[in-house]
């Protein structure tokens, strides 16, 4: 609906994927920095050593911070479901209605863990007490991620429902969130959340190291979490292996738009680079012979469906093409710097190379980048559809006049919000330096036990 320029269904995805990508950041935190305190006081309970103690009382500090900072918006994405896509929800919401309840009681597990995990440390004689007072917070953190990434495995590929003049009736809610792009979405999610907080929480520790702080804290902090980013993306690398094969099978359109496969053929090529003439034909682009039958099928003979077979209303922007490369080429970064700081670490060298450090100060941001990336290239790629086959999404929007508004006042927020965090979580961690807080913690009890 066009009303002199205004279009609400442009407003209404502005909105939703500034609010969502925005999210992303804390969300991605908010799982990932779980699992990696998990490691840290195991480690420290292990070993009885007290900088790993250390390790985890202080990322639980920043964990607090982010959990409140994806809370609200979190909640600003509950709301706009309900504001700018009410269609969306009056015709799907029934079958999304139990991983979005799933993943409220999921987030009110953690966070009730989560407080009494904060305010008990040093309260048992056994450590091990505390530790698994954490683990429901692991557990909380990543079923949250698990429900709402069924809810768009759903939207990706619809399933235990059947649909009749438009509407969907006869819903079963558990085959629903047996969706078939379930399996590979949540597990993707989830490792590469690991990985990019693993990332993360060593460039604070390259950083320190890079300035000189050459405390043994700092030294341990970066070798448990570049050589958990290291195991992360090798996991990661097998799973989008299997994303590919799902797309080939269930989303050919998307891999076809994203390899500017057009003509349906057996030994397809990848594609990487390059531009489309008028009449689709690729200049100056790479072409990796076989590749894109291997990682559709697994063989190099297997045919994969060009976009020529799909309807031009129902084809994905060919952009997603760029926005994947991009994607990879930061994957192939991360993964040179992590592979690398395993071999300086064989080599025994790996903490006093300070092109590493910077490396891995660079590798954080780019790795929280590939998450924004995959999110805009697996939610653009599904276009023109909102429930792929079922609802498209101009007709899942709102009417309403007013969006450009909300854009402005949700966008202050979000602007101000991520101000705050970033002021709060500096000036927390320099108040509270680690050799003061080491020597305070070894006065109190040593390792803990």
């Amino acid at each position: 609906m066009l009303l002199n320029g205004y279009d609400p269904v442009i407003y209404s995805r502005i909105l939703t994927s500034f609010t969502l990508g925005f999210h992303i950041i804390f969300a991605t935190l908010g799982v990932g920095v779980p699992m990696m305190i998990a490691l840290a006081e195991w480690m420290g309970i292990r070993r009885r050593d007290p900088h790993y103690l250390l390790l985890a009382r202080r990322w639980t500090r920043g964990f607090v911070i982010t959990v409140a900072i994806g809370v609200v918006t979190g909640t600003a994405i509950g709301l706009q479901l309900s504001l700018l896509w009410p269609s969306f929800m009056r015709v799907a919401g029934q079958s999304i209605a139990l991983p979005l309840f799933m993943e409220t009681f999921a987030f009110f597990f953690e966070a009730i863990f989560l407080g009494i995990y904060l305010y008990t440390w040093d309260r048992f004689k056994k450590r091990t007490v505390h530790l698994w007072l954490l683990i429901p917070v692991v557990v909380g953190s990543s079923a949250s991620a698990f429900f709402i990434t069924i809810v768009n495995a759903f939207m990706n590929a619809p399933a235990g429902v059947t649909v009749q003049n438009g509407k969907i009736t006869d819903i079963a809610p558990f085959a629903a969130m047996l969706s078939p792009a379930m399996p590979t979405k949540v597990t993707h999610v989830l490792v590469t959340a690991y990985l990019t907080c693993a990332f993360v929480l060593a460039a604070i520790a390259a950083w320190s190291l890079l300035k000189g702080r050459n405390h043994v804290y700092y030294k341990k902090a970066l070798k448990l979490t570049m050589v958990s980013a290291f195991v992360f993306i090798i996991a990661s690398a097998v799973i989008g292996d299997l994303s590919g094969k799902y797309l080939a099978k269930y989303q050919p359109e998307k891999l076809a738009a994203v390899e500017w496969h057009f003509e349906t053929s057996t030994q397809a090529p990848l594609v990487f680079g390059g531009v489309l003439t008028a009449n689709n034909e690729l200049k100056y682009g790479i072409e990796i012979p076989f590749a894109l039958s291997i990682l559709a099928h697994g063989y190099p003979n297997a045919e994969v469906i060009g976009l020529n077979d799909i309807p031009e209303d129902e084809r994905p922007p060919l952009w997603i093409h760029y926005m994947f490369d991009m994607k990879m080429v930061l994957v192939a970064i991360i993964t040179l710097v992590a592979a690398l700081y395993m071999l300086m670490l064989w080599r025994k060298r790996g903490l006093s190379s300070k092109w590493l450090l910077r490396a891995i100060i660079a590798a954080a941001p780019l790795a929280m980048l590939t998450i924004e990336h995959g999110w805009i290239f697996s939610e653009v790629g599904r276009q023109p559809w909102i429930v792929r086959g079922i609802m498209r999404t101009a007709e899942g929007a709102t009417v309403s006049g007013h969006v450009d508004t909300m854009l402005i006042l949700f966008s202050a927020l979000y602007v101000l919000l991520g101000i705050t965090a970033v002021r709060v979580l500096t000036k927390m961690f320099r108040n509270h330096p680690v050799e003061a807080e080491l020597e305070a913690q070894l006065k109190k009890g040593g390792s803990g036990e």
